[in-house]
């Protein structure tokens, strides 16, 4: 179990605090040693905040830290067992299970008792624990015999167990602005503990690998000291941006994703798929990843024109673009990179109707106007005291009892009774959707054919 957890009775403790020699790499060797080094994250690191709080009052309390790749969740572990000297024990949730779980809070327990230190136990990515592995993280939380800090990718309401969510100080981290992450090269080029000015970046091969890390912090150091090396093999002493291009094996692509271009070809790329021409989109798509724009940025466009564009046309548009996203943050890139252009080609060709964009509109729009009459009283909850003798419910039809499971009656308030909304196209799958809505339409307000002329609108 060497490198997860720390020797008994040493005085380091885990990985990042043992990794720290000449030959480790750049991104470990530039780790912030204190919550002012951070960067980036100044929602954290303002005076009052919880966690300045946290460290600088020496306090006991578990956290959770949830945001994307490179943004300094690992990092802040560390500053929080280094600034409050504590012992630095690390996890991942990759490779370690229950057992390992229990050996690490068993001797930070064990440390407490010996009159030692007390434990920082960091779980990196506690998203993929499963329940069983979580509840074992429970009595160490509790009794307070380690500090937990764990790190996630994922939304914790969905990927963290409650009891655990409620024990800790949930703290989400945003991505690094490429000013950000201009900084970080910037420090590290000039940092005794980094490259200590032996090499320097001309700007169009640092605006290319701001570009490329996009907004990860860890990798634009990554891709920083492979830049660096293959001008040092070369005996240069400057970073042009062909050196650039050759050690990260990416071209340049003139793409600024904090200006015009960013927009324009964003625009050009969901102009495309509304389009359905699938090339032009996968031209756009290439041209977006290949200038390291956020991956998960281009997956909620996607998701979005499911709706926008395509909606009941194809209702498994929407499925693949929510998949697509998923599989984002699942898999990350390179790979998912098949994944977006997978749901790219999907919405480009499939039928578009953008009848869901504008039955939502038009119904704001009234709301907005001040149509909001009352809820017709047969539709109120009926289940409290006394709502019978205010005649709530009393009039309902359960649907489930009418021909064909659909009741004639009024849902809507009296002042928009007559609105109609939701106009299907006759594109794609709306079109059967189109004529068995008209039916069903009718069937509930009265407008329908009658008595033999009342047949199934399925």
């Amino acid at each position: 179990m060497d490198g997860l957890f720390a020797v008994p009775g040493s005085t380091g403790g885990g990985s990042l605090n043992t990794n720290t020699h000449a030959s480790a790499p750049l991104a470990v060797r530039m780790r912030p040693r204190t919550l002012d080094e951070l960067v980036g994250q100044e929602q954290l690191r303002a005076p009052g905040a919880p966690l300045r709080r946290l460290i600088e009052g020496d306090q006991s309390m578990s956290l959770l830290l949830w945001g994307p790749p490179g943004t300094g969740k690992t990092t802040i572990a560390s500053i929080v067992s280094q600034q409050t000297d504590r012992r630095f024990v690390e996890v991942s949730a990759v490779s370690a299970g229950v057992k390992e779980v229990r050996a690490a809070i068993d001797q930070a327990r064990a440390e407490l008792v010996n009159g030692g230190r007390e434990t920082v136990l960091f779980v990196d990515e506690v998203h993929r624990f499963n329940k069983a592995q979580q509840d074992a993280l429970l009595p160490g939380v509790e009794n307070r015999w380690v500090t937990l800090v764990g790190a996630t990718t994922e939304n914790p309401f969905f990927s963290v167990i409650s009891p655990l969510l409620s024990r800790s100080l949930l703290l989400r981290l945003e991505s690094l602005t490429d000013d950000d992450i201009r900084g970080v090269l910037a420090h590290a080029l000039a940092d005794e503990r980094g490259l200590g000015g032996t090499v320097t970046v001309e700007d169009d091969a640092l605006d290319h690998l701001v570009r490329l890390a996009g907004g990860d912090a860890r990798r634009s150091l990554t891709y920083l000291e492979a830049a660096a090396g293959a001008a040092t093999s070369q005996g240069l002493a400057v970073v042009d941006l062909a050196t650039a291009e050759t050690a990260v094996d990416q071209a340049a692509v003139r793409y600024d994703r904090q200006g015009d271009q960013h927009y324009d070809v964003t625009s050009a790329f969901i102009k495309s798929v509304r389009g359905s021409d699938a090339d032009a989109a996968l031209h756009y798509l290439a041209r977006m990843m290949e200038a390291g724009e956020d991956p998960r940025f281009i997956a909620r466009r996607l998701v979005i024109l499911a709706s926008e564009d395509i909606g009941l046309a194809d209702p498994t548009a929407l499925t693949t673009a929510v998949a697509a996203a998923q599989a984002v943050q699942l898999i990350g890139m390179p790979e998912a990179g098949l994944n977006l252009a997978h749901a790219t080609i999907a919405l480009a060709v499939a039928p578009k109707s953008n009848a869901v964009t504008t039955a939502i509109a038009a119904a704001s729009a009234d709301v907005r106007a001040g149509k909001i009459g009352p809820v017709p009283s047969h539709l109120r909850d009926a289940h409290y005291a006394g709502a019978k003798k205010l005649g709530h419910g009393s009039t309902y039809q359960y649907s489930h009892d009418a021909p064909y499971g659909i009741a004639e009656q009024q849902y809507a308030p009296d002042v928009v009774k007559d609105a109609e909304y939701y106009r299907p196209t006759a594109l794609g799958a709306e079109a059967g959707i189109k004529d068995r809505w008209e039916r069903v339409r009718g069937l509930i307000r009265g407008t329908g054919p009658k008595g033999g002329g009342r047949r199934d609108p399925r």
